[in-house]
């Protein structure tokens, strides 16, 4: 807890009571508790007293917890999904009877993270570890997924901490080994958030709307309906029956389908809604298309024009138009990364660069990869005069040894990694 001491809400009375100057609410003063509360920022401390509780011998080990919980951190300046008070998030705490087996659980879920953001969010991500004064307070290691916001900051999207036995010994949480003898436990914990939901507006939209990936959008598919004139009642029922069967062809192929028949509502300002909902593909039917046994397929992004499809093959390009669409935003996302990645710049220009850079606007590379020797007075020193911050050590380049040879681009001492710097949310 010491680590979120400047986060922590701490309740100390458990009733409010009318202001004898007539001013509102005041605290009571006789309800003042005997032991203050502190509400939750992480679940460290509750998950391993339990341990202690759960955990006698190697054969209960690796003990595997996962939940999801709302958490607060008292948040002076908050941003809606990115950096909230309160807020929901899956963590998972475990607990093993090896060093080297919570180290492997610890990046496996770093690698489980990273999958889901490429594959269900398209948005790319830098796996990497935190410089240490950046891991999680108790940790030996914290390893991080960054990715890349179009406005050029960076934001922290997951992490997964190996905690040595910190906690454990803490919480004199033990076990019996085959040998008999008792060992203290290692752990990790890990955890994504609500900042994901931020992530992939910031990542994939733009000045219409939202724009959603297929793999998780709620609606993949909506259908608008063009009415037949007011006395065709045998175009009404010819376009009723085809809508019926495209639906049903569409939801047989396990596509999230909704259809818009609202009379009071204009078609214009049904795909003007729908756009801005981030609904990925759009059909459009009417009596014309029926007669012609087509309709017509409109995409989100990727496609400034509109495509006729028969009837027949709906489902089937359906599917694969919003494969596509999947594809698409996480070659776009991918190539603002590398884009937006400086490999070359001197600290002086990375200084300039970000310095004056706001929020609202990106003007270029966001996020510089460069020689470093780890240093936190260096790293706070750095902070102070640019607002960068290591975001992480990449893994990928720090095994292949990039560093190696290199000289600290702050420093101008030998580098001990490379260091991906940028401003972030």
């Amino acid at each position: 807890v010491d680590g979120f001491a400047k986060e922590c809400a701490v309740v100390t009375h458990h009733r409010l009571t009318a202001d004898p100057e007539g001013k509102g609410l005041i605290a009571d003063p006789d309800a003042e508790l005997e032991d203050p509360l502190i509400i939750r920022p992480t679940s460290e401390t509750m998950i391993w007293n339990m341990f202690k509780k759960w955990i006698v011998s190697h054969r209960d080990l690796p003990l595997k917890v996962n939940q999801w919980a709302n958490v607060m951190r008292w948040e002076m300046r908050t941003r809606p999904f990115l950096r909230t008070s309160e807020f929901l998030w899956q963590e998972g705490h475990t607990a093993h009877a090896t060093a080297e087996g919570a180290i492997q659980d610890s990046k496996d879920m770093l690698d489980q993270y990273a999958d889901m953001c490429e594959k269900l969010l398209a948005i790319p991500v830098v796996k990497g570890a935190k410089s240490p004064s950046e891991r999680f307070a108790g940790a030996e290691e914290t390893y991080t997924i960054e990715a890349l916001m179009q406005n050029g900051w960076a934001l922290q999207s997951g992490t997964s901490h190996f905690l040595g036995q910190s906690f454990g010994k803490a919480f004199d949480v033990t076990f019996q080994d085959a040998e008999g003898k008792m060992q203290d436990v290692w752990g990790t914990s890990w955890g994504v958030s609500t900042r994901l939901i931020g992530a992939l507006i910031m990542t994939h939209s733009d000045d219409a709307g939202l724009v959603l990936p297929p793999r998780v959008a709620p609606v993949q598919v909506v259908v608008v309906p063009i009415p037949a004139k007011k006395n065709d009642e045998e175009g009404k029922k010819a376009l009723n029956d085809a809508l019926d069967k495209l639906v049903a062809d569409l939801k047989g192929a396990g596509l999230r389908v909704k259809v818009d028949d609202r009379d009071y509502v204009r078609n214009g300002a049904k795909y003007f809604e729908w756009e801005r909902k981030g609904v990925p593909l759009r059909i459009e039917l009417g009596p014309r298309d029926v007669e012609k046994g087509a309709c017509v397929f409109k995409t989100r992004v990727g496609s400034e024009g509109k495509e006729t499809v028969a009837l027949g093959d709906v489902s089937v390009r359906a599917t694969k138009v919003l494969d596509s669409l999947q594809e698409y935003l996480l070659d776009t996302a991918k190539e603002r990364l590398v884009g937006g990645m400086n490999m070359m710049a001197t600290y002086d220009q990375m200084k300039e660069a970000l310095e004056a850079d706001e929020a609202s606007e990106y003007d270029g590379p966001g996020l510089y990869l460069v020689p470093w020797k780890c240093d936190a007075v260096n790293e706070e020193k750095i902070k102070e005069e640019c607002k960068a911050t290591v975001r992480c050590y990449p893994t990928d380049v720090n095994e292949a040894g990039m560093a190696e040879g290199k000289k600290c681009f702050y420093s101008g001492e030998d580098a001990t990694h490379m260091a991906l710097f940028g401003r972030a949310f």
